[in-house]
């Protein structure tokens, strides 16, 4: 047995572990290349977030994807790069939005740079992956167009909040769908379809993509409350230090409005309260650490997870499908 890619992934068998390993180099090459620019400060600044490392979650699902066509085809690589680019793209306007210091454990670009050259540098990324996408194909760009679409909407339904009368959860879950399930889902499709896969394996792969993608970013959520700035990369409890509140925080006021307990009244109340005080936020910390709403936001994650798993039956029995199924199993055990 090896291992390969984020998670500690395994991977059994030797020929798929090296079409992996290696499409996964040729992705960080082109990540490089992609990135360089005439101007050294727009290279440093656009090159900040790659060299910083990471997962490489997406181009790992684009490579397992491949696997059920021609894993050797000319636009998998390619794709992957643009999946990617966009997902870093993403991450420095975040940072922005978040007003976040930390990225994947170095300063993030706005805490370096400021905000415009962050917002920028996503701009600019976004325009490199639209130049690589342009090459693949008018199929391509519509792909990455329609996903694009979806993940700008998740964030814009994020900052506005759910209507009147809407569930909270229902919301939430609805806007990871499009924040990220979306990207994920289009790493699959790209995967797959760019090996010449046949249509009903690269619609099973998306809908794949789609729930593990969603149960990544719940397993984010769990992360970002339950541990240390050492395991995620970023500092612990942001999104509460920012007000956004994810599913562990939606799950704690979804139960003290049916319940009524004393506690988890009080704890929403010190959630709501000016959390930039440090002592006030790490006392929110503890309390959702200990709370069942954490191992509620576990067990949603799960779902998604097992949702996921499920959706790859179709698929006939290969090592890539037991790549795919054990990663399933990875985003469960990041979530603890």
């Amino acid at each position: 047995m090896t291992v390969v890619g984020p998670f500690g992934l395994s991977v059994r068998d030797q020929a798929l572990e090296a079409d992996v390993q290696a499409g996964l180099a040729a992705v960080e090459e082109g990540l490089l290349e992609a990135t360089k620019s005439e101007v050294p400060f727009i290279t440093e600044a656009a090159q900040h977030l790659v060299r910083a490392g990471g997962k490489r979650f997406r181009p790992l699902l684009v490579m397992l994807a491949a696997q059920f066509g021609d894993p050797y085809a000319p636009g998998i690589v390619p794709s992957a790069v643009v999946v990617e680019l966009t997902h870093l793209a993403t991450l420095y306007h975040d940072d922005v939005m978040d007003e976040a210091a930390v990225r994947r454990g170095v300063p993030s670009a706005n805490t370096r740079w400021g905000n415009s050259v962050a917002v920028l540098t996503g701009d600019f990324l976004f325009a490199r992956a639209s130049q690589i996408l342009a090459d693949l194909g008018p199929e391509a760009v519509r792909v990455q167009a329609l996903a694009f679409e979806r993940l700008v909407t998740g964030q814009i339904l994020e900052t506005a909040g759910p209507q009147d009368g809407r569930d909270p959860v229902d919301h939430y879950l609805d806007v990871l769908g499009g924040k990220t399930g979306s990207l994920v889902a289009v790493s699959c499709r790209f995967g797959a379809m760019m090996s010449g896969a046949d249509e009903t394996v690269v619609d099973v792969l998306t809908q794949y993509g789609e729930r593990l993608g969603v149960a990544f970013q719940l397993a984010d959520d769990v992360l970002d409350i339950a541990s240390d700035s050492h395991e995620s990369g970023k500092t612990p409890g942001t999104d509460l230090r920012e007000g956004i509140a994810t599913l562990p925080v939606l799950r704690l006021r979804e139960r003290a409005a049916r319940l009524g307990l004393p506690e988890d009244i009080a704890l929403c109340e010190l959630l709501d309260s000016d959390l930039s005080d440090d002592e006030r936020h790490a006392r929110a910390l503890r309390g959702l650490r200990a709370h069942p709403a954490l191992e509620q936001a576990r067990r949603d994650t799960v779902r998604y997870a097992e949702e996921a798993r499920a959706a790859l039956g179709p698929l006939p029995q290969c090592d890539a499908k037991t790549a795919l199924i054990e990663l399933c199993d990875a985003v469960v055990h990041r979530a603890g």
